[in-house]
């Protein structure tokens, strides 16, 4: 059985609960076990704890954020240390890219990352995917240490026996399963909603001057109409060609969430497509309500997965 080594911050954690959950099934097959540490506990010495799993892991997971590499703890201890065992042949470190930040010129950013492309996870339409291809690197990798990965999954007392004669120390013997529902109020809802609702407006602004600088002939408009509204255009050769309009809570068919509509008249009253905050039982997402995006409606969106979604609609007309 393999151990992966979870090195992140504690700002991420719930982005690390997501990505233990994905790796639920090879935990059942008895591929891998996994340690982090939140799973130290009380008396134990903290120092001591991580280290020992940090030098007696196969495979380290670098979670990589802003946060991390600000940690002086998560950089320049765990991470070098990592590092010194990857290069030395003793475990290998698997870069993990959560959120944006500047981490191509660090140590580690020599190394392949995952997702696919580095893209950062919280950056992907569909962030269940973003998961999916953390876990296929690391099947990759369990492969490429010769690790099986079709083990039958043995009774849980059977494991407890077999770990039992290898020594392992009972007193230190706890499940992994230690992740607690969060509960998320109105407050944190509204702010994630308006949240999302700044990324878009400002991501339609940013793809409408790319847009116009890559094609010749191209124009565009974007107008701000207040805190909680915004319009854009696109024109080719003068003529509009491509239109829409977003607001927060405009009180049609949905006051919880954010609207889009194919036009860019503010006070037009109707809308096309929208996006509401749900939640798990370890984060907030958003999900389409499906007017216009068939097949979507029950994909969890993140504020990029949102604001593609809307621009899909928006750039339509360009691409048909």
């Amino acid at each position: 059985m393999a151990t992966l080594f979870f090195s992140y911050s504690h700002a991420d954690e719930n982005l690390r609960d997501q990505l233990e959950k994905h790796l639920s099934a090879l935990k059942r097959q008895g591929v891998i076990k996994s340690w982090h540490d939140r799973q130290i506990t009380a008396g134990t010495e903290l120092n001591g704890a991580i280290d020992a799993n940090l030098n007696s892991a196969d495979i380290i997971l670098l979670l990589i954020s802003p946060d991390f590499i600000d940690s002086d703890y998560c950089y320049d201890r765990e991470m070098k240390r990592a590092m010194e065992r990857h290069q030395k042949g003793e475990a290998r470190v698997i870069p993990v890219i959560l959120r944006p930040c500047d981490w191509h010129g660090l140590v580690f950013g020599k190394l392949l990352a995952t997702p696919t492309d580095g893209k950062p996870i919280t950056q992907w339409t569909n962030i269940d995917e973003a998961f999916l291809e953390v876990v296929k690197a690391i099947k990759g990798t369990l492969n490429e240490l010769g690790k099986p990965q079709n083990k039958p999954t043995a009774p849980g007392w059977a494991t407890a026996v077999e770990e039992t004669l290898r020594g392992t120390s009972q007193q230190s013997a706890r499940s992994s399963n230690l992740r607690v529902k969060k509960n998320f109020t109105d407050l944190d809802r509204d702010q994630f909603i308006h949240d999302g609702f700044e990324y878009i407006a400002k991501f339609f602004e940013n793809s409408l001057k790319e847009l116009v600088s890559r094609n010749a002939g191209l124009e565009h408009r974007f107008k701000r109409i207040d805190a909680n509204r915004f319009t854009a255009a696109a024109y080719q050769g003068g003529e509009k060609v491509c239109k829409g309009s977003a607001s927060v809570g405009n009180g049609v068919m949905s006051s919880g969430g954010i609207q889009y509509s194919m036009t860019d008249e503010p006070t037009h009253g109707g809308m096309n497509e929208s996006v509401s905050a749900e939640a798990d039982d370890q984060t907030l997402y958003f999900q389409a309500l499906g007017m216009q995006s068939y097949g979507r409606d029950k994909e969890k969106l993140t504020m990029q997965g949102a604001a593609e979604l809307f621009w899909d609609l928006f750039i339509r007309p360009l691409q048909e």
